[in-house]
């Protein structure tokens, strides 16, 4: 279930055929998936929510091609590894992975092994920046049992797939919250005017940040309609001051684009994405972790010659986008980040985590109800 299945149009530009990050010609996204146990935490067995997701800019046909790319920060209260070398080179070099806050580490070593393994010359393999972001799913998941496994990482590269994508609680989303329900994995897409381009912007996100009444769909003050009065709050659960407070949590934001983009445009499109997370109620808060990455498909990064390539003597023939263009992916950026959000919302079903912790699916005739009460 996604927000158009309930009648929900967000923004105004027109979405890919699939509306989704994979409408972006060559890019995959694959799951990984850990659900086990019940009852109270015992450290080290359970109960497991968690999982990975990846995101593949050129598919495993062409993973050994870089993408220019661009990063941003909204607040700085998480972790996506290898940003220092994407602003250095403006280049990204592999797929971008999604975690738990706890597995960042297993996870990027896993890629770096996967990278190695690929087949690939190995001169392409003597090093490896991968990237990997992180939420934090410890209010429903043993997240210091340390669950994900390199070959959780194996199996979501060999889940990558275009059409298609799951969204809720799946993969790096399985155990995250987001404005006080269950959140997610979510994604969306635009498809720019054919005058300005024609060119496709795609979105994911894992979103586990923002607070219940702070929560907007389409502009619809959703939140304050649906309490946590009504609809209780995970975090009613867990005795404090040891938990982090309501709305803590962070969201990951992927952006691929088949536009023809210069690293510095990759940028600007990452920094919208913070415009779309505020439309639906996220703060940029003290404890939460935004972190945003672009890239840009739509420039062939391989040398004309496999000689000029191992001399590092080749040469790129490049392209970029205008101004007008590139408004249009701004607008493209931020509809498909709040549509993407509203999803992970909508797709993601009631968890119950440990210690009994239990994060609410949004319902879904509430929110209709809200939404036509507002002429939605």
């Amino acid at each position: 279930m996604r927000a158009r299945d309930l009648g929900i149009i967000i923004g105004r530009g027109a979405p890919g055929p699939i509306n989704a990050i994979t409408d972006v010609a060559g890019v995959t996204v694959g799951h990984a998936t850990l659900i086990r146990g019940d009852g109270p935490l015992i450290v080290g067995s359970g109960p497991v929510r968690t999982g990975v997701t990846v995101v593949r800019p050129r598919g495993s046909v062409d993973g050994r091609e870089p993408v220019f790319a661009g990063c941003h920060r909204l607040n700085g209260n998480g972790e996506l590894t290898g940003l220092e070398w994407i602003r250095e080179s403006g280049m990204l070099t592999g797929p971008v992975a999604i975690t738990n806050t706890h597995s960042v580490g297993i996870v990027r070593d896993a890629l770096v092994a996967a990278s190695v393994a690929g087949g690939h010359d190995p001169s392409q393999a003597d090093w490896s920046l991968p990237v990997v972001g992180e939420t934090y799913d410890g209010l429903l998941n043993d997240i210091n049992g340390f669950h994900v496994r390199a070959e959780h990482l194996v199996q979501a590269l060999g889940a990558a797939a275009g059409g298609p994508v799951a969204e809720g609680a799946v993969g790096g989303g399985t155990g995250m919250i987001c404005h006080e329900f269950k959140g997610g994995i979510g994604t969306a897409s635009r498809v720019i005017d054919a005058a300005a381009g024609g060119w496709t912007v795609g979105v994911l996100v894992q979103a586990n940040h923002g607070k219940r009444d702070w929560l907007r769909v389409d502009g619809v003050r959703v939140g304050e309609a649906i309490p946590t009065s009504e609809i209780p709050s995970p975090y009613d659960h867990v005795a404090r001051p040891r938990s982090l407070p309501p709305g803590s949590g962070s969201i990951i934001v992927v952006i691929a684009t088949d536009a023809p983009l210069l690293p510095h445009q990759c940028e600007r499109l990452a920094q919208r994405a913070g415009l779309g997370i505020a439309r639906v109620g996220g703060t940029g808060g003290h404890t939460s972790g935004d972190l945003f990455l672009a890239f840009a498909t739509g420039n062939h990064l391989l040398p004309a010659t496999d000689d000029e390539d191992s001399r590092g003597l080749g040469t790129y023939s490049v392209r970029a986008v205008g101004d007008i263009a590139i408004d249009r992916l701004f607008d493209a950026v931020i509809e498909s980040t709040e549509e993407a959000i509203v999803n992970a919302l909508v797709a993601a079903e009631t968890v119950v985590g440990r210690d009994g912790i239990t994060a609410h699916a949004l319902p879904h005739d509430r929110l209709r109800e809200v939404m036509a009460a507002h002429g939605r």
